[in-house]
């Protein structure tokens, strides 16, 4: 991450923590709530547990994991712990996790949820036992205190706006073919309601799929069956709803001998996916920037630990199924075309231009001057 990126997170990070630790025994005095039975004295170290999902989409090892872990040590001088897990997608498994971040006593619960629904219990379970629970990327079911991701709703609608500049004037001569997430990640309904909104009576949409665990292979299946439905000539362009699935996707296209490549949509920013898009096989993704979110994240963690409302620190709510009116902060994001890779992902130190423009993609990058 570039110097600015590293200092913000820092800073956000470092208020976390301090606020975090006083309000340990603060929680105590006022008799708010009951405190875990780990919760940390005065002066001492604390626990921050941080669940992630799953590890098939590069983010959340790759950025959302280090930031975090980072800026926690950073902050406290090595006193504070993040006690870390992956759920690889298992739902069972991250209840699982729960239940041990209880056991291991910690302070604060940061959880992106595998199935939104199926973690509602566990968000209760730590809530009665005195944990605070904020929503991290994923909305939670369950007494979750907070929620902070990106506007994901606006994620589709950057999709499907990018998708129809694409297309041009093809957007009503052919079909396009929709691959959703999964739908265990309310994200992805998201996703697609704000895709649906901009395409809906300006293209066709010949296949649509929701794709189980957000796989690539699952995505590469459904597009091949798609293809053989409707046929490589009348496929004008392709909605994916991340950069995973892209990759899945445009093997099967190329599988299939189609050539040029119709437009495919993206998100996430990954590594590969913004190869593609300076090869010219992948025509978008969107860019997340994740310490916006990060700092969103540890602003309301600050505030629950204190005791404090959220109204300073929060800018909108949101309505889960369960939880009415959670007080949220939604993040802005960004479309990724090739003519913006330089001032987006490379600016701020996401990737380097030797990262990207690898000798398979230096030609390219030359073409587009990032190198």
């Amino acid at each position: 991450m570039n110097t600015r990126m590293r200092r913000a997170a820092v800073a956000v990070a470092a208020t976390a923590m301090a606020a975090s630790l006083a309000a340990c025994g603060s929680a105590k005095e006022a008799g708010e709530k009951p405190k875990a039975s780990g919760s940390a004295a005065a002066g001492g170290a604390i626990k921050i547990g941080l669940l992630l999902p799953e590890n098939q989409t590069a983010r959340y090892e790759k950025f959302d994991k280090p930031l975090f872990e980072k800026k926690v040590a950073e902050l406290t001088g090595g006193k504070a712990e993040v006690v870390y897990a992956n759920a690889k997608q298992d739902a069972t498994t991250q209840n699982s996790q729960v239940d041990t971040m209880i056991t291991n006593k910690v302070n604060v619960l940061v959880v992106d949820a595998v199935d939104s629904k199926a973690i509602a219990g566990s968000v209760k379970k730590a809530k009665d036992a005195g944990i605070p629970v904020v929503a991290y990327d994923r909305l939670a079911e369950g007494p979750i205190d907070a929620y902070t991701s990106f506007d994901n709703e606006e994620v589709g609608k950057v999709q499907g706006k990018a998708l129809l500049e694409a297309l041009g004037d093809k957007a009503g001569s052919g079909q396009i073919v929709m691959m959703n997430g999964s739908v265990t990640d309310p994200n992805a309904a998201l996703f697609k309601k704000g895709a649906h909104s901009v395409l809906d009576g300006k293209v066709t949409v010949g296949k649509e799929y929701d794709t189980k665990e957000w796989k690539p292979e699952n995505a590469n299946t459904n597009m091949a069956g798609a293809i053989s439905a409707i046929g490589k000539d009348k496929i004008v362009g392709v909605y994916s709803a991340n950069d995973g699935m892209a990759g899945g996707i445009i093997t099967a296209l190329k599988a299939a001998g189609m050539d040029p490549l119709p437009p495919v949509t993206g998100q996430d920013a990954e590594l590969a996916g913004v190869q593609r898009i300076v090869a010219g096989e992948q025509f978008m993704s969107v860019y997340k920037p994740y310490a916006p979110e990060a700092e969103a994240a540890a602003k309301m963690a600050v505030a629950l630990a204190k005791g404090e409302k959220l109204d300073g620190v929060t800018t909108s709510t949101v309505d889960s199924p369960t939880t009415k009116g959670v007080a949220s902060v939604l993040v802005p994001v960004v479309s990724l075309t090739k003519n913006n890779i330089k001032d987006t992902v490379i600016k701020d130190g996401v990737y380097t231009a030797d990262e990207i423009c690898t000798d398979k993609y230096a030609a390219a990058c030359t073409t587009l001057g990032l190198k």
